[in-house]
């Protein structure tokens, strides 16, 4: 599919500009987040003002706003590169989260609306056949949804803006504790249906232990990965498979 945008494709609203700065954005998170450049590397502005029929200025705007979410660094007079993570980063990083996935798993039992579990029902199984077609991109999107629709359902707008905040930093990880060598991503799916279970009998304490050990074993994944491929540019296109076996 093409990343080149259209006149067609932006949605009408009343700062066109807004909307183009969105859409750049988007496509340019999701390029690093699911391994285009390895860890360290260095953003290539021209190819990607040329990948994505952009100028650089709006392209240094959209790279200011991922080195402000964590998922670059900016260089002072030398561009910018691709964060890298130490396994104690890592570590560090998802013990937070799993902390804000206990404490949202409990609340939204208590909270979430019948409409809302539904949603996340429909979300689930929309995510369980892209799951079946090794489909990762869209299955990871769907995931991710899930994860904060959840935290949403908690009612507590300090701690969603908190978990929208820290899981920008790792979403990049989350993506790659699904290409371990094993079959992370069937145990990731059991673990969700567990989750999903939980929160439609609304046992709180039951699905805050979930999510808190969900993460901890992607965590454990995403740190695997890293380990396991010490000489490799972990997310280079050329090690990643097209599908997910």
């Amino acid at each position: 599919m093409s990343n080149r945008l259209s006149a067609a494709s932006l949605k009408v609203v009343e700062s066109p500009p807004a909307s183009l700065h969105e859409d750049i954005l988007g496509q340019l998170r999701d390029f690093i987040v699911e391994g285009q450049l390895a860890p360290g590397a260095r953003i290539p502005e021209r190819e990607l003002c040329e990948r994505f029929s952009i100028s650089r200025t709006p392209l240094r705007e959209a790279l200011k706003v991922l080195a402000a979410e964590g998922l670059i660094e900016l260089l002072p007079n030398r561009g910018a590169r691709v964060r890298q993570f130490t396994e104690s980063d890592i570590r560090s990083l998802f013990e937070m989260i799993s902390g804000l996935d206990f404490v949202a798993g409990r609340l939204a039992c208590e909270r979430i609306s019948d409409s809302g579990i539904a949603e996340i029902e429909r979300l689930h199984m929309e995510m369980y056949g892209h799951y079946l077609r090794r489909e990762l991109a869209d299955y990871f999107r769907l995931n991710q949804q899930i994860h904060q629709a959840i935290v949403d359902a908690a009612g507590n707008p300090l701690l969603s803006a908190n978990y929208a905040n820290l899981n920008a930093i790792v979403r990049r990880l989350r993506y790659s504790a699904n290409l371990v060598h094993r079959d992370r991503l069937g145990d990731a799916m059991r673990e969700h249906e567990g989750i999903v279970d939980a929160l439609r009998r609304r046992a709180g304490d039951e699905l805050s232990l979930l999510m808190f050990e969900h993460m901890r074993r992607k965590c454990d994944a995403a740190c695997e990965r890293l380990t396991d491929n010490p000489a490799l540019d972990e997310f280079n296109i050329e090690d990643k498979p097209a599908s997910v076996d």
